[in-house]
């Protein structure tokens, strides 16, 4: 290597003194070119014109070996373009940096871009106002994104921190989704990671996922999830293009080899101690941005910036990543209320509209499927399309709101659960939980034509004219008499209309089955409570106590759909069949027995799984699960 050096130098030496000598590549332009150059050039000295010619030779000479050597690692460079945000020009430009191991702490001119004041004034006006509490405040930066060290629930995110909740559920619900069913998506961006340990058994200790083996997924196989499903999120809020990474001014990239984890954790919270962020300026001071257009690339930077986002400030970064990658003017055209903030008072909690975000890429307010026309070019927003992993509420169970299927029906049996205060994941290990026998899809092509004509804003009820259109749309041929009682009050109930289709024939469009055969639905669902609470760890053999730990709570549901009988058929069946005597070898009389349904538990989290399976009965063992 040294004597191909020595050879360019003499070869770019002999040009030089046939013609006019190269010029070096600077990353500036030269300061006092022109006349006074060109004069002070002819002043100097043949020995000194001959020196600095050699100076610059090798400088040429080591730019293009730096230049051979940055192209042969043109996977780990990232560069450098401009992202605008829309319709105003705001622009946030990163400069060319390659993606390489570096100290944690960086100096000055090491920083990367910084957000223009004017966007540091809308971004912390659009999170948290005009005026916030420190409480609020604190709540945001001060939770980390960071696995349960608890065994049993080591696949969630822990929650130590009211707030954030809406972010971290959302994470979590992505993990869930790498580690469950798409384990082979994980390694795809990871560096040197060989190509046969991609599937499942590289991230579980066994073949199958249940309950029992949770706690056997590996760290490496966990932090890729966590990574992969960041670098998701991201990319779909920025319309699968882009994504924009923040972090701080006073970190850097912490090295992917080298120093543990603790050791890193250790370096950053003594590097964040001290650092408050209390308004817009505070975020212009200390927030750094990156922009990617390659998966690749946000996945290694990602990987190697994780300890920053599990320190404190993890939850509020990657937010503030989620909306840049939006961009903020897109951000604010998604809602219908531009003017409130989107950490609500005066708890600080996520808003619906941040939950939609991570989830489908869009900051809409609302949950129920596409737009509503309200007349006069006023529309509400809701999910636009289908999505990877839903969202059920408890407030629909109060009639506040509809959630549409898109958000109910995704496509991995996850779902982001929302109650008043809080937010928490629900999970199957089988995708079949959403499979439909023939009445519930046909359960859900009326509810689909029901909620079209709906024009109440999730109400559940429609107009005179919009009935008489869904029993068009969906065949129902309803007895006369059936349609004056529905329409003597000018407009239509979904509950009084499905009542009506439950007790007619399935000739006719409705749900009654005259052969009782409908089928009864058995499955498991599991619930995951990532805020930090005291629960008992069993009795103590040699002192009879009780140990109270902080963890997450992680719950399974047995779950039973019965058929869609009325009360009075079920008993007419059960009366039947428990009558029915039939012999067995012996000539003995047998009783044929009939399992009743186990008495159903309740909890919130109940009248949430009906939302989605009415008529559900949950059972589960211990203490109920909480949903807030």
């Amino acid at each position: 290597m040294g004597d191909q050096e020595e050879e360019e130098l003499r070869m770019a030496l002999h040009m030089s003194m046939q013609n006019s000598p190269p010029e070096a590549k600077r990353s500036k332009p030269r300061e006092n070119v022109g006349s006074t150059t060109v004069s002070a050039t002819l002043e100097e000295s043949p020995e000194a014109k001959n020196r600095k010619l050699q100076r610059e030779l090798m400088a040429a000479a080591a730019e293009k070996r730096m230049t051979m050597a940055k192209n042969l690692a043109a996977a780990k460079t990232q560069t450098s373009f401009t992202v605008a945000a829309p319709d105003k020009g705001v622009s946030v430009i990163k400069a060319e940096k390659d993606v390489v191991t570096r100290p944690i702490i960086q100096k000055a001119e090491d920083l990367r871009e910084e957000l223009s004041p004017e966007v540091a004034n809308q971004l912390f006006s659009m999170v948290f106002g005009s005026s916030v509490s420190r409480d609020i405040l604190a709540q945001w930066t001060n939770q980390g994104i960071r696995f349960s060290a608890d065994p049993e629930t080591c696949m969630g995110l822990v929650q130590h921190e009211g707030g954030p909740c809406g972010v971290l559920a959302t994470i979590q619900a992505f993990v869930l989704k790498y580690l469950l069913f798409c384990p082979d998506e994980i390694g795809k961006h990871s560096p040197n990671l060989p190509q046969q340990n991609l599937g499942s058994r590289s991230f579980f200790q066994s073949d199958s996922v249940t309950l029992d083996n949770l706690s056997s997924l590996t760290e490496d196989g966990k932090t890729r999830a966590l990574v992969q499903s960041m670098v998701e999120i991201l990319f779909l809020c920025g319309s699968k293009k882009q994504a924009i990474i923040a972090t701080l001014s006073i970190l850097g990239q912490p090295t992917e080899e080298g120093s543990e984890y603790g050791e890193k954790d250790e370096i950053i919270a003594k590097a964040l101690e001290g650092l408050s962020i209390e308004s817009a300026s505070d975020v212009q001071k200390v927030l750094r941005v990156n922009t990617y257009t390659s998966r690749m690339s946000a996945f290694h930077s990602l990987q190697r910036m994780l300890p920053v986002f599990q320190s404190r400030m993890g939850a509020m970064l990657f937010l503030i990543s989620a909306l840049l990658s939006r961009g903020l003017e897109s951000v604010q055209a998604d809602r219908d209320d531009p003017s409130l903030p989107l950490v609500t008072a005066p708890f600080g909690h996520a808003s619906q509209e941040i939950v939609n975000l991570l989830l489908c890429g869009q900051a809409v307010p609302n949950v129920f499927d596409g737009r509503m026309d309200l007349g006069g070019g006023m529309f509400l927003k809701g999910i636009p399309t289908s999505v990877d992993v839903g969202f059920l509420s408890l407030l629909e169970s109060f009639n506040f709101c509809k959630v549409g299927q898109h958000l109910k029906r995704p496509k991995w049996p996850i779902w982001v659960v929302g109650s008043e205060s809080h937010y928490t994941v629900l999970f199957a290990f089988n995708t079949h939980v959403q499979d439909e026998n023939e009445l519930e899809e046909r359960e859900s092509q009326i509810r689909r034509a029901f909620d079209a004509q709906d024009q109440s804003g999730g109400g559940g009820f429609i107009s005179v004219e919009g009935l008489h259109q869904v029993l068009r749309e969906i065949n129902i041929n309803l007895p006369p008499e059936k349609v004056d009682h529905l329409c003597s009050s000018g407009f239509i109930v979904w509950s009084e209309f499905w009542q009506v289709l439950l007790e007619l024939d399935k000739s006719l469009g409705g749900m009654k089955d005259s052969s009782g055969l409908m089928g009864k639905k058995l499955f498991d669902l599991y619930h995951f409570n990532g805020i930090a609470k005291s629960v008992l760890n069993g009795n103590q053999a040699t002192s009879g106590s009780v140990i109270s730990m902080q963890r997450p709570r992680l719950s399974k549901l047995r779950v039973s759909v019965p058929p869609r009988w009325t009360p009075e058929e079920f008993m007419a069946d059960v009366g039947m069949s428990s009558n029915t005597g039939s012999q067995d070898p012996t000539g003995k009389d047998m009783v044929v027995e009939v399992t009743r349904p186990e008495p159903t538990q309740h909890a919130p989290l109940v009248d949430c799984i009906r939302t989605r399976w009415p008529r559900a009965v949950c059972n589960w063992d211990g203490d109920p699960p909480s949903i807030v």
